[in-house]
């Protein structure tokens, strides 16, 4: 590989379930950044061993079987979130280790008798990437384009910036997942179409609709589920073993970690031979011990049928969201040219028909599922360079509403969802209190119309309002989303002229 200059800006796809760097050359091409054991992606695992040490990717995962209550996964849903609308609760049911509502409406991550945020766990996963590929490269990497889920909350996308920040990587810019999967998929091509990117991964569910004109990449609308990935397929299979369990042997398993990780392993392992044959054997040995000492082993056939039984109503809420996406976009399944599919959980057999039956013909396998968005992420960093001779424009889209409280508690939506990126919109005003000096705004982010149920992205208070009677104040405030997703807020007294401005971070409140 060419010698790259050390302020290259490299590629980074922060999945769910594991992490993927590339890097674009002078000529074009893009390389995906290798482990030192060959593999191309990273286990976006981290742990904390009996010794104290901390282990991140392969070696966290070599031994989580053993350590599953010290063993942190699956947290890039919960990146950003409030603990609330049962989030803790959710999440809980799928892990071993223990999580909890934060002191800054957040979620806690508990480790080997320490406390973690979950943005310092991004940021040592992030830093276990960037040391990989610094390794590879030959210099420190400074610099990356690092990618989201499209459904992801501007309050997300400040946490994921923040983790680059904790470990001093410039994360220069944030692209959606399935717009960068897009970019490795047309970029170079010359091509006219309309494409729609379904990307089912570990975690997290995205479906975006992505106008490609030559080096033109305009999103029409985008939808997902943070909570919709390979990890609830996996439950569904494990819930299912744990329920046959049961009725042969009365134990409950479920309070056993070290077992439920067993169970999750073979559970995950099963899944994925199950889209190449159509039935495999489900044996766990020494499971567990009969209140006598006798040991107990799982041992159940398992088929695709039972898999698909399992799983039809999740790949059927995916379909909706899908449905809905379009419905926005305002296209029919005829006008898609093409249908990509993004995500390791997108190798199921069910997935593939589905999409196949719905739009009357078979998904493009035209990108590798693992590596698209890496791959994107390269291409869009390369153009990023201050060398590049690649241009190219990214037409994106806001995945929720953003808008403001208003009377009642209902929500105020300034910029709807799908609304394209970057934009600005600005209203008006008034103080609804005789003399105020502060004006106070909540901004929220969601489709819900009250903002009890979206989430809370911050509060803006405004000082130095002019003291006047009850809407003797008028103000300007001005929404400004940049090409990332991320939002600014300023307040302008139209009278005096006198301007106030804020980056919305996450909030504290």
């Amino acid at each position: 590989m060419e010698k790259l200059p050390p302020d290259t800006i490299v590629g980074i796809d922060l999945g769910t379930t594991n992490s993927c760097a590339a890097v674009a050359t002078r000529d074009g091409q893009v390389k995906l950044i290798p482990h030192k054991g060959g593999e191309y992606t990273i286990p976006s695992i981290f742990a904390i061993d009996d010794k104290g040490h901390e282990l991140l990717g392969h070696d966290a995962k070599r031994q989580w079987q053993l350590n599953p209550r010290n063993t942190l996964y699956a947290t890039k849903r919960l990146i950003g979130r409030s603990p609330k609308d049962g989030v803790v609760d959710t999440v809980q049911q799928s892990v071993q280790y223990r999580l909890r509502a934060g002191d800054h409406n957040d979620v806690e991550l508990d480790c080997h008798g320490r406390t973690f945020q979950v943005q310092d766990v991004a940021a040592k996963i992030l830093a276990k990437i960037r040391d990989v590929a610094s390794d590879h490269l030959g210099f420190k990497v400074r610099r990356a384009v690092v990618t989201v889920p499209a459904y992801f909350t501007d309050r997300q996308r400040q946490s994921v910036k923040e983790a680059g920040r904790l470990i001093d990587l410039d994360v220069v810019r944030i692209i959606n997942e399935p717009t960068a999967a897009s970019l490795a998929y047309g970029l170079g091509k010359k091509l006219h179409e309309r494409v729609l990117v379904y990307d089912l991964g570990g975690g997290t569910f995205d479906v975006s609709i992505i106008e490609i004109r030559e080096r033109v990449f305009e999103v029409k609308a985008t939808g997902g589920d943070i909570f919709l990935g390979g990890i609830d397929f996996d439950d569904t299979v494990v819930r299912y073993v744990l329920e046959d369990f049961g009725k042969k042997h009365g134990i409950d398993l479920s309070g056993d970690p070290v077992a439920m990780q067993r169970v999750r392993d073979l559970a995950e392992r099963t899944k994925i031979d199950l889209s190449s044959r159509t039935e495999a054997p489900f044996n766990i040995p020494f499971i567990t011990m009969t209140p006598q000492g006798q040991p107990l082993n799982v041992d159940l056939p398992f088929s695709r049928t039972l898999l698909e039984e399992l799983t039809r109503g999740l790949v059927q809420k995916s379909l909706n969201i899908l449905e809905q996406v379009m419905a926005d976009a305002g296209v029919e399944p005829a006008s898609i040219d093409e249908i990509m599919l993004v995500g390791g959980q997108t190798r199921m057999p069910l997935v593939q028909q589905t999409l196949t039956h719905f739009f009357k013909k078979p998904p493009s396998k035209a990108v590798h599922p693992d590596e698209a968005v890496a791959i994107g992420a390269a291409l869009y960093a390369w153009s990023l360079q201050d060398n590049s001779d690649l241009k190219l424009q990214l037409l994106d889209v806001i995945p929720m509403a953003i808008g403001i409280e208003a009377a009642g508690g209902a929500m105020h939506v300034v910029l709807p969802r799908n609304t394209a990126i970057p934009n600005a919109k600005a209203f008006a005003a008034t103080s609804s209190v005789d003399f105020q000096s502060e004006l106070v705004v909540r901004v929220f982010q969601g489709d819900h119309p009250q903002v009890g149920r979206n989430e809370l992205l911050g509060e803006m208070t405004f000082g130095g309002v002019r003291p006047a009677p009850t809407g003797g104040v008028r103000l300007e405030i001005l929404f400004e989303v940049n090409v990332e997703g991320i939002l600014t807020v300023s307040a302008s007294d139209l009278d005096t002229g006198k301007r106030m401005t804020t980056t919305i971070r996450v909030t504290e409140s």
